[in-house]
């Protein structure tokens, strides 16, 4: 899959996907310290899903309707091999192009414009 990591959410995570195979570009790197509108615009044009911190994309992608390919919200902590095994198990058992994940340790929330999906791991 193709990613956009956030600077929010460390580089070392843009390295641990590139090694489990995946084209991701890390936000320090290639447009450091832009807003998060540029954030989702770059995402989009890229067709990238956005991985951040910030809980600022769900206004953005909700309430602003910018559109986007879609984002992972971490709400884990910030041990980068822990966020990992979140992720692959995520992209193991889920769709997740084109919908807002909110993806925790145990549980994950997968929201469409039409309907929240939760589950437990």
């Amino acid at each position: 899959m193709r990613f956009l990591v956030d600077e929010c959410t460390g580089k070392k995570l843009t390295r641990l996907l590139e090694k489990e195979g995946h084209d991701v570009l890390f936000v320090g790197d290639v447009m450091p310290s832009a807003l998060d509108d540029e954030i989702i615009r770059k995402a989009e044009e890229d067709d990238r899903i956005l991985i951040t911190d910030d809980k600022d994309f769900g206004e953005l992608v909700f309430r602003l309707g910018e559109p986007t390919n879609g984002v992972i919200l971490l709400r884990i902590s910030v041990n980068p091999e822990k966020r990992l095994k979140a992720l692959v198990r995520l992209l193991k058992n889920y769709e997740i192009a084109g919908k807002f994940v909110v993806l925790k340790e145990v549980s994950v929330r997968i929201r469409t414009i039409h309907s929240i999906h939760s589950n437990l791991f």
